[in-house]
């Protein structure tokens, strides 16, 4: 017999066409989907030094804020800041761009996302008198940016009933973010819950920040906010451990100094290894950090130089050569023949507490039990677990290229000015204001004598509280004694670096 062939009924047909339908419909959501929210794609710059001003490393898959978020803050809870808006932080903006200078943007989980990089600690302004313009210098240390209120910033928000989509949402869309259904009603508020959670619990872990005194611009306690990230129990620790605060330093010519001991108190000789550890504060963990970014910022960060005081100010031929020979004789050993020749025999080396006399915080805040859980970071990378670094017992002895930009000096910016430095302990100021980028030519230094500018407060350094002492570098072997005359022509020698 033959086979039936009775054809199909309507019902059966539309069936058919409806599953299809469904179908293709799963498709196309599923392809929406995956676009929307499995693109991760950083913002990308061919010249290397706005890679490093902009660039991602990374930490923004782990850290970043929704753009629309970052955006609205200010406004949304504009009393938690000392001024208006992120600059009054100390963060620079440069014309032409929306984000200041040191963060990045990617579009990461279904939204663009920002967060820190390497530039924010590592790029200041200078101007050469109060009514120039400013000159952005990338590779110096970020003299303004203030990294604790930015951090109570986010925390104070977070805390607060403002932290809502009801008062984001509609602040970011006045701001010009177009958001779709999606976006308003499920991605943002789902984001902004999630944002608050997490801001709430990492500072949690850095409440450390709320009992120590105010590091002020251009200083980062390090290592006890990496304690803090290892869970250390931060009540329990001993007291001098607990007053860690240096000033951000300057990442010039990065090839000329490997192999030397490094990062204020010479705990690692290996620059790749240091850039890996500074990497965290950009929250580049060990799964998500962007190697090859990382890799292109040791590549400019390998020769990039810093600029000429002669660029902008005049330097005293006659006065300075006779302060190339007090420095020969003075400064040499410990700091290099010159600001370009790093040639010296204690140079990238460790001199003990016990002879530089320096505050000595920045070395009891460093302990062996960081040392040991830092061994762990890259554990399941082996081609990246860090074996370089040491407990030490003083501070190394640097290079000074750019030293006229490095300003206030000592590991912990306890002195405003070279000619400050050259006095005495006794006679260095007690008390000065950091976050002025307005420069000194004679001094070599910021203006620090004044509390405000215009809108602008300075932060009161007082060095008088733990960790913030003067002392120290002092004394017939470091040029405390010269004469006065001598000392201005050290200084004249030591614009030329």
């Amino acid at each position: 017999m033959e086979p039936s062939t009775k054809p199909s009924t309507p019902g059966c047909v539309r069936c058919k066409t409806i599953l299809m339908l469904l179908l293709v419909a799963l498709i196309l959501t599923g392809f929406y989907i995956y676009m929307r929210f499995g693109t991760d794609r950083a913002l990308q710059f061919d010249d290397p030094v706005m890679h490093f001003k902009y660039g991602s490393t990374g930490g923004d898959r782990n850290m970043g804020f929704p753009y629309w978020v970052w955006k609205a803050l200010p406004q949304v809870c504009s009393e938690f800041l000392p001024g208006k808006g992120y600059a009054s932080l100390g963060m620079l903006f440069e014309a032409g761009h929306d984000l200041p200078v040191g963060m990045s943007r990617r579009h990461h989980l279904g939204m663009d996302r920002v967060f820190l990089n390497c530039a924010a600690c590592h790029t200041a302004t200078v101007r050469v008198k109060a009514d120039a313009a400013p000159i952005l210098i990338a590779g110096m240390p970020s003299h303004q940016l203030d990294l604790m209120a930015f951090q109570k910033f986010f925390q104070r928000c977070a805390s607060s009933a403002k932290f809502t989509p009801e008062r984001i949402i509609p602040e970011a869309q006045r701001l010009g973010a177009k958001l779709d259904p999606l976006d308003r009603y499920v991605v943002y508020p789902i984001a902004i819950h999630l944002m608050r959670d997490r801001v709430i619990a990492l500072m949690d872990r850095l409440r450390f920040i709320n009992t120590e005194p105010d590091w002020g611009p251009g200083r980062v306690d390090t290592f006890n906010s990496a304690k803090a990230i290892f869970n250390f129990p931060i009540e329990r620790l001993p007291k001098e451990e607990l007053f860690g605060a240096s000033d951000f330093p300057a990442i010039w010519n990065q090839a000329k100094k490997r192999g030397m001991q490094l990062h204020w108190d010479g705990n690692n000789d290996r620059v790749e290894e240091r850039n890996l550890s500074a990497s965290f504060g950009t929250g580049a963990t060990p799964p998500i950090i962007d190697h090859a970014a990382i890799e292109r910022i040791e590549a400019w960060s390998a020769t990039a130089a810093p600029p000429a005081f002669t660029q902008y100010y005049p330097v005293d031929a006659t006065l300075s050569a006779k302060g190339a020979a007090l420095y020969q004789r003075y400064c040499a050993d410990c700091h290099g023949a010159s600001g370009s020749d790093f040639s010296g025999k204690l140079v990238g080396q460790v001199t003990p507490l016990k002879h530089i006399g320096t505050d000595p915080y920045r070395v009891y805040s460093y302990s062996p039990a960081l040392m040991v859980n830092q061994g762990t970071l890259y554990a399941g990378y082996p081609q990246y677990q860090f074996t370089h670094f040491r407990k030490t017992f003083g501070y190394a002895n640097m290079p000074l290229d750019g030293l006229w930009l490095r300003a206030p000096y000592l590991h912990n910016g306890s002195v405003p000015t070279l000619w400050a430095l050259l006095q005495p302990s006794q006679q260095r100021p007690k008390h000065f204001y950091r976050g002025n980028d307005v420069y000194d030519p004679q001094q070599v230094g910021f203006v620090s004598n004044i509390a405000e500018q215009g809108t602008q407060r300075y932060f009161k350094y007082d060095t008088r509280l733990p960790g913030n002492g003067n002392q120290g570098h002092d004394g017939p072997a470091y040029g405390t004694a010269l004469s006065t005359a001598d000392k201005w022509a050290l200084i004249e020698y030591l614009k030329t670096f």
